[in-house]
Parts: C-alpha cells; sequence; structure tokens
C-alpha cells in the first residue's frame, strides 16, 4: 500500500510539513542505496578484472619463464640474457646463482657450461655460486659430491676428459678449492694442495666405479700419487686411506642429467660423412659414419646409433696426406716429434666396454680427392693444444717451488 493513503486527513500545517520532509528524506535514502549497488557492483567488476589480469600476468610469467629455461639449455648465456630482459631474473650475479643453484628444469650441463665461461659476470657467478655452499666440517669428498653435481658425464664418464672443457674446469676447481679452504681453515697448507686432491678423487671414483675401467687403483697407488702435493711434503696416510674407503665404499652420486647431451654435441657438426678406417689392432680397413664437432671426431657404425664407437680427441695431434697401396684419398693423425706414443683416444670393444685406444697413428681413406681435402682443411681447423694436464703440472710445479723458497 502507498505511504501516501496512510497518511491522516487531520494533519496540522507543521505535521504536513514535517511528513513531507521524512518522505523526501526517505526517497533521497532509496536513491543513495541503489547509487551505493551501483558503485559495489562497479569496484566488484574491477576486482574480478584485476584478478582476471593478474591471472593472466602469471601466466604469461609462467610461460616466459618456461621459455627462458629452454633458451638456457641450449644456449645458457642467451638464456640468462632472456630471463633478465623480460624482468624475471636480476642481473647481479648473486641472484643468477640463486637461479642456478635451485637448478629448477634446468639443464645440469648447461649450468657448468656457463659457471666455467671467463666472462666477468661469469666468473663473479661462479664465486656467488660456490659461496652458497657451506664446506666447514665436510671432508673432501663430502663437499665435492655436493658442489659437483654438475660435473656430468660428459666429463667424467669414460675416464677422459673431451676436449674445449678444460680452462672451464679449472675456473671451477679453483672457485671449489678457495671456498673449501676458507670452511676448512688449516686443513691444508694451500688452495693448490686443495685443488691437486680434488682433482685426484674425482679420477679416483671414475677409475673405481667405472665398469669400463679394468684395472681399478690400489690405495697404496693413490698414496703414492698423492705424495709431495701439500706444499712439498707429503698428506697424512691416514687422511689418504680415509679419503680411498670414502670413495671405494660410496662413489660420488651424480644424477642423469635432463637433457641428451649427445644430442646437443651432434647436433650442428662441422662435418659428417662416411669414411674408411683402418685398425689399430687388427689391419682391417672398417666403413665408419663420421663426425667432428668439439675439437673432436667421433665414428660411428651406424648413422642411427645414439653413441659413438670411438672418439679422438684432436687436441695436440698432426694431419698429413699419406699414399697407401691398398686405399685412394688417405690421410693421418699423429702426434708430432712422439714417435711411438699412443694417441689418447677411446672406443667400444665387442664386449661394450669402453677402452683406451692403442692406435699411434689414425689412417683414414675419404671416398674421392675433394672429400679428402675438405676433411684434411676441417679437421686443421679443429686441431687446438689441451692445457687440461699442464694446469696440473703448473700446480704441482708451484707446490713444489714453494717448498723450496721456505
Amino acid at each position: 500500500m502507498d505511504d501516501d493513503n496512510c497518511v491522516p486527513s487531520d494533519l496540522t500545517s507543521a505535521e504536513q510539513v514535517e511528513l513531507d520532509n521524512i518522505q523526501k528524506r526517505k526517497r533521497e535514502l532509496l536513491k543513495d542505496e541503489e547509487r551505493l549497488k551501483d558503485e559495489i557492483q562497479e569496484v566488484v567488476s574491477e576486482i574480478e578484472n584485476l584478478d582476471s589480469m593478474e591471472e593472466s600476468k602469471t601466466l604469461k610469467r609462467n610461460k616466459h619463464m618456461a621459455m627462458g629455461r629452454k633458451k638456457f639449455n641450449m644456449d645458457p648465456k642467451k638464456g640468462i640474457l632472456f630471463l633478465i630482459e623480460n624482468e624475471l631474473l636480476k642481473s647481479s650475479p648473486e641472484e643468477i646463482a640463486q637461479f642456478l643453484y635451485k637448478g629448477e628444469g634446468l639443464n645440469k650441463t648447461a649450468i657448468g657450461e656457463y659457471l666455467g665461461e671467463r666472462d666477468d659476470l661469469n666468473l663473479k657467478v661462479l664465486h656467488a655460486f660456490v659461496e652458497l655452499h657451506e664446506f666447514a666440517n665436510l671432508n673432501l669428498v663430502q663437499a665435492l659430491s655436493e658442489v659437483f653435481w654438475f660435473m656430468s658425464r660428459r666429463q667424467f664418464l669414460w675416464s677422459f676428459r673431451l676436449p674445449g672443457e678444460a680452462q672451464k674446469i679449472d675456473r671451477m676447481m679453483e672457485s671449489f678449492a678457495t671456498r673449501y679452504c676458507q670452511c676448512n681453515t688449516g686443513v691444508f697448507q694451500s688452495t693448490d694442495t686443495c685443488y691437486v686432491l680434488s682433482f685426484a678423487i674425482i679420477m679416483l671414483n671414475t677409475s673405481l666405479h667405472n665398469p669400463n675401467v679394468r684395472e681399478k687403483p690400489t690405495v697404496e697407488r693413490f698414496i703414492s700419487m698423492n705424495r709431495g702435493i701439500n706444499e712439498g711434503g707429503d698428506l697424512p696416510e691416514e687422511l689418504l686411506r680415509n679419503l680411498y674407503d670414502s670413495i671405494k665404499n660410496e662413489p660420488f652420486k651424480i644424477p642423469e642429467d635432463d637433457g641428451n647431451d649427445l644430442t646437443h654435441t651432434f647436433f650442428n657438426p662441422d662435418r659428417e660423412g662416411w669414411l674408411l678406417k683402418l685398425g689399430g689392432k687388427v689391419k682391417t680397413w672398417k666403413r665408419r659414419w663420421f663426425i667432428l664437432t668439439d675439437n673432436c671426431l667421433y665414428y660411428f657404425e651406424y648413422t642411427t646409433d645414439k653413441e659413438p664407437r670411438g672418439i679422438i680427441p684432436l687436441e695436440n695431434l698432426c694431419i698429413r696426406e699419406v699414399d697407401d697401396p691398398k686405399k685412394p684419398n688417405c690421410f693421418e693423425l699423429f702426434i708430432q716429434n712422439n714417435k711411438g706414443c699412443v694417441i689418447k683416444a677411446c672406443k667400444t670393444d665387442t664386449d661394450g666396454r669402453v677402452v683406451e685406444g692403442k692406435h699411434q697413428v689414425y689412417r683414414i681413406s675419404a671416398p674421392t680427392v675433394e672429400e679428402k681435402d675438405e676433411w684434411i682443411k676441417c679437421i686443421k681447423a679443429s686441431i687446438s693444444r689441451d692445457p687440461f694436464y699442464d694446469m696440473l703440472a703448473t700446480r704441482k710445479k708451484r707446490i713444489s717451488v714453494k717448498k723450496k723458497q721456505t
């Protein structure tokens, strides 16, 4: 019922004015109520739009982050640059180190490659990365196990190092040794001692637990190979025996990488094709699919094989054309001024074991003169000097010099 129908007819003029004022106020309040409802609805709509926008930003950010990780796994430097440009990662060494330390969705080989680069930013990131590890009261084996999870099978599985990594490994080991000595003062007389012993432990781990290595080193051999590395003196025999037993009883737990390293290695080779290779022990010619990449010559039995039958690192090698009475278009890989020296290479034997090659010379035959010339040209461009063993020799020499000076 309308309120006007309930108004008494005998109101005084003053009462009528008061009633009119009340009714007017009521109408104003109703209008205010409707206006408030409209405003509330607008706010709710804005909140819903904001939520939708935030959700969209989150989805976009996650998408860019996933893209950045993928780029990093294919090219670490470009991946980091992409993440920084999209404001997903700050450009400070500490922030990048944290990102690598967490390692979510990152290829471990790619992390190792990035940390081993010599650019100023990479060196600072490596330092910050190692600083994130606390080595206090850990023996050297435990510390190495903790920090070197990115030292993937590519470097150590086959008991020899693939080329192109020596300087990277040197920088990583230098940073590790420095950090370990900071956390454990007094254990070693110098970081050089820690550096050399760390390498010895890594090689011992490979030798003891790689099924492809047939002759396992004894504890006596391990002690002998580390004589004189402590500023010219010997480390305590008990320490070395404990390290040996620790490795023998429990090898490094290096996890499987989350990417196929060989896939990346052979993705864009310098050259590939069928060649004939003369056997080392049995002098027969075998047709093999050769791939030249990463300063290495890989050969496969079939193009569909996932892993090579053999690997020939080209560091310190020479190449020359030769005449062979049985095969045309031949060339050889050899070591200059080291007659009788075996080329450092490896192959898979009939039992499926990876063993060191026995070649003093690799003789190879190409199908045509043109292909022979092209292979020689490409291989020459890939030959380099390996500083890996020089680095260890330099460290040991430095220790010896320090000892003589004191």
